[in-house]
């Protein structure tokens, strides 16, 4: 991306004269420019947001703290977002001092006073005349401030005085500048790498790499100390990267690691010297998107330079997690008869200017710019599933995702995700050649990602999705989604077999579900072999299944059909039938032109045939072939190693989707046939692999179990390192047994008070979001008064990462979430010194589950889950030698069994909730600092030492 210059002969700051507003959940805090400082209720607040224009931090999570739709605003992160794009910020106040080195707020008023000082120093930071700017600020600022009435942007004159360009750009180039793709470079395509090398890594080679990074990384600044136990580490899992003995066997390595062993760069260093010396990629898989992140920061210690890691550690996602280049400009061509997007927009482009990759979840992509400003012209800009038209779009040769595809394959180290690198071993990816080595971190989520990898879902919204990727935008809906004719018309120009193939596709396509199906769904009145079966499905569920009144997924069993549903399945079988035909057929034809035109395709068309050819094959050969074979088995047996039912998901109440579902028993099966017969050698590696029992074979086996190492031809490498730290000395556990789980009151008080006794600090996690909202309701006042922050998934509206981040940020907040928060959080230090579970997280006793069950062993298997869960829980707390926490579960109702979740020497202590609010006290209680006891805390004054 070209640096952009431009004059400024009058910079001069001119801030805004209006008060500044931060809500809590009781009282929000006014102050105006002149320092003057009031408290007043929230009824008083809303009043005031409807007459004044403000100074405010997320304006929309505002807004829904004071319950009304709109306002006008000055949001400090709008501004953040313009002048420091792609630059990472915790979305409050506090967040916004680290990120500008300003004084670090303390309590609401120092909150307001620091978006006054925020404002400043964003505007002062426009004023640097060396600053440089990878798009052009005047105009595109100009253009958001008169994007339309009542749209323009608040901050454009602030912003283009400081700029010194009060009355915005010369004519003529303001929309223009919103063209950042015509700035950007292209990715040049190289010959094919050769395979790699087999020299191996030997365990002395990976102590010495290990050793060098860990020096590299104290000369960079962070701290790095050698630890026994990671080298330990490192030479086990060095045994994946030598040559394997048996064909499509790896050399499979199952590590341990308990947290504090630096399990990253125990694998990082014989991964990345195996990369170097053989000229080949090795894969990291997550499941997380928040560890792949963490993995890349590891990799500096390797590559100082951003240039030299750039081409060799590149991070790869599906499709649908980068920025279309073509989404962009076709929304920018929209602006001057939809201003109303002009904000969004502007902001969006000034980030596609800077970023590294393009990345939209997880990456420097802002998380809570979407709820913001909108999803309209931001998140909905990414790359839709089976939208992309590949080389025949103008940007293909900038685009994101195409340049890091390209970049992965001569890069050593690439960090995936579990879910990418499953598909594309099973169905063949866009890379040239699949990888030899691959690192399954997270490794206990495997057989969880192989679940979601190899199930087929038969269902309104498959379906739906696949009509539209056929037949493109129908009924005067204003989308680019081109239907295959339109994407293949020119290939196809001249073969009238081909385009009678296409129109084949067209007609048999009008069987699947088209816009409304929801709707006739509900008046049960389906058009189409596709919706009479989800009809009939519908009626099945509802027949059958329990609770069909509530406001949660329904599901039944397949045996024993419905009147209808037997016949309405062979119907829709054959319809599937008569679109697989052509689709195959097709695919065949475009890959014979790449033998029969060898000598005649640019490079480009090449690659368009062959991308082309792979979505015909995956949605022809796998998708409707594995419909075909789902809708056989209707009225009939369900295929061994196999579990079927139907079921209607439902969000508040309000049905989402409604189909057939078949999920492996055990999918480990496929995974070991597709990634385990290609990889030569495999470490799965996790703080949180082995079952607790206490049985060491029976632990190690529920882990060969869950990685699919049972099912290897070769056995596994076992390993265990044990965490360095000191649990017994550092940590509590605790059961309370005296308060009722069912009912919420208690429940409520009882994490209104630990949260208290901590001073913050705590996470509580939740088996069910209905109770999640309703202690949040009833907590959130009281620990407000105390000066606790509170925040909540599927309360607060922002994004889990984003909370996440917050969290982290702010000693004395408090978070409540449910798995998405449990698993993959790092959250160091004393932001995290409390977690508090609802109740034992036994595993949803659905008909998946029940069939598992049976397979795996019953009430073993229930208990190895439960104690999985409560060790990836309890790994949330330490997370450094001198970090500290205590753990409370809020069920009397806990087994002894599974107290092997927790370390050894660990004492799981049963108490009344009086007692464990104490201990929380006590063992938490910051030290003093002039060697006197700590003060009993007060209710208005527990706020914990920074």
């Amino acid at each position: 991306m070209d640096i952009v210059q431009f004059p400024a002969p009058s910079r001069r700051l001119l801030l805004p004269d209006v008060p500044a507003l931060v809500a809590g959940a009781r009282r929000a805090v006014w102050l105006t420019a002149d320092g003057e400082v009031e408290t007043i209720d929230l009824d008083e607040a809303r009043r005031r947001l409807q007459r004044d224009t403000l100074l405010v931090c997320h304006a929309r999570s505002l807004a829904r703290r004071l319950n009304i739709d709109r306002f006008v605003a000055l949001d400090v992160l709008e501004l953040y977002a313009f002048v420091h794009p792609a630059r990472f910020v915790v979305p409050t106040p506090r967040g916004l001092a680290e990120a500008l080195g300003l004084p670090r707020p303390d309590g609401a008023e120092d909150d307001a006073l620091t978006l006054i000082r925020a404002t400043s120093q964003l505007l002062t930071d426009l004023t640097d005349p060396e600053r440089e700017e990878k798009s052009d600020p005047v105009a595109i600022a100009w253009f958001m401030g008169v994007g339309g009435q009542g749209y323009s942007w608040n901050w454009a004159p602030f912003v283009l005085s400081a700029l010194g360009v009060p009355n915005g750009p010369p004519g003529g180039r303001a929309l223009g500048a919103f063209q950042v793709w015509k700035r950007m470079a292209e990715w040049e395509d190289g010959p094919p790498e050769p395979p790699p090398g087999q020299i191996p890594v030997h365990a002395n080679d990976a102590r010495r790499r290990l050793s060098d990074l860990l020096q590299s990384g104290m000369r960079g600044g962070k701290a790095a100390e050698p630890r026994p136990q990671q080298s330990d580490y490192a030479s086990a899992v060095s045994t994946a990267f030598t040559p394997r003995n048996h064909p499509g066997t790896p050399n499979l390595v199952l590590a341990e690691a308990g947290t504090g062993v630096g399990k990253t760069l125990g694998y990082l260093a014989p991964a990345s010297l195996w990369a170097e010396v053989n000229r080949g990629p090795v894969w990291i898989s997550t499941y997380t998107r928040n560890l792949q992140h963490q993995i890349d920061g590891e990799l500096d210690r390797l590559h100082a330079d951003p240039a030299v890691k750039a081409r060799k550690v590149v991070l790869r996602k599906g499709r649908e997690n980068y920025l279309c280049l073509l989404n962009l400009e076709e929304a920018i061509a929209s602006l001057p008869s939809q201003p109303v997007f002009a904000t969004a927009l502007g902001l969006m482009v000034r980030w596609v200017a800077a970023t590294r990759d393009g990345d939209m979840q997880g990456g420097d992509f802002p998380g809570w710019l979407p709820d913001l400003v909108g999803r309209a012209r931001t998140v909905t800009l990414a790359d839709r599933r089976g939208e992309c038209i590949y080389s025949a779009c103008q940007h293909y040769r900038k685009c994101f995702i195409e340049n890091t595809i390209r970049r992965a394959r001569k890069a050593d180290i690439v960090i995936a995700n579990h879910a990418l690198v499953m598909i594309q071993a099973a169905l063949g990816g866009e890379d040239t050649a699949a990888p030899t080595r691959y690192v399954f971190d997270e490794g206990h989520h495997v057989f969880d990602a192989a679940d979601s990898a190899f199930a087929g879902h038969l269902t309104a919204l498959e379906t739906s999705e696949l009509r539209r990727w056929l037949l493109g935008a129908e009924g005067g809906r204003s989308s680019r989604a081109r239907g295959l004719k339109r994407r293949v018309e020119d290939l196809v120009a001249g073969d009238d077999e081909g385009a009678a193939l296409v129109d084949e596709v067209v007609m048999a396509a009008r069987a699947l579900p088209g816009e409304g199906w929801a709707n006739r769904m509900k008046d049960q009145m389906g058009t189409g072999a596709a919706e009479a079966f989800l009809l009939m499905v519908h009626r099945q569920v509802h027949t059958r299944a329990h609770g069909r009144d509530s406001f949660y997924s329904l599901e039944t069993e397949t045996a024993e059909p419905v009147d209808g549903l037997v016949a309405a399945a062979d119907e829709l079988e054959k319809a599937l039938g008569r679109l697989q035909h052509p689709l195959e057929e097709l695919a065949k034809r475009l890959t014979a032109r790449l033998d029969n035109e060898a000598a005649e395709l640019d490079s480009d068309t090449r690659r368009r045939i062959e991308a082309i050819c792979r979505s015909l094959q995956r949605r022809g050969g796998v998708t409707l072939k594995g419909w075909r074979d789902m809708l056989k088995a209707v009225g009939q047996p369900t295929p061994s190693g196999f579990v079927d039912w139907y079921g209607i998901e439902r969000q508040d109440g309000r049905d989402l989707d409604i189909g057939m579902y078949r999920h492996y028993i055990d999918p480990t099966i496929p995974f070991v046939a597709t990634v385990g017969a290609q990889a030569h050698g495999m470490v799965v590696t996790s703080a949180t692999l082995t079952d607790g029992t206490g049985d060491v074979e029976q632990d190690w086996l529920a882990a060969s179990v869950r990685t699919g190492a049972v099912h290897m031809a070769w056995p596994a490498l076992r390993a265990s390192v044990p965490s360095p730290f000191d649990y017994p000395a550092r940590t509590r556990v605790m059961v309370v047994t005296d308060v009722r789980k069912d009912d919420l009151v208690q429940v409520a008080a009882a994490y209104r008070e630990l949260f208290l006794a901590a001073g913050g600090g705590g996470l509580g996690l939740f088996t069910a979001i209905s109770r999640l909202r309703a202690v949040h309701q009833r907590i959130a006042e009281p620990l407000e008064m105390a000066g606790l922050p509170l925040y909540g998934q599927h309360v607060d509206g922002l994004d889990v990462s984003t909370l996440i981040d917050i969290f982290r940020g702010e000693e004395q907040a408090c978070l409540l979430g449910t798995d998405a928060v449990r698993d993959g959080v790092d959250v160091p230090g004393r932001s995290l010194r409390l977690i508090v579970f609802d109740r034992v997280p036994w595993p949803r006793p659905d008909i998946l589950h029940r069939a598992r069950r049976d397979a795996f062993g019953a009430k073993r298997y229930d208990d190895m889950i439960t104690r999985l869960r409560l060790k990836q829980a309890f790994g949330r707390l330490v997370r450094r030698a001198d970090d500290m926490g205590v753990f409370v579960l809020l069920d009397p109702m806990m087994p002894s069994r599974l107290a092997g979740a927790f370390p050894e020497g660990v004492e799981l202590r049963r108490v009344g909730l009086a007692e464990a609010v104490r201990v929380t006290r006590d063992f938490l209680a910051p030290p003093p600092s002039d060697g006197q006891p700590p003060a009993e805390p007060r209710l208005l004054e527990a706020k914990p030492e920074d």
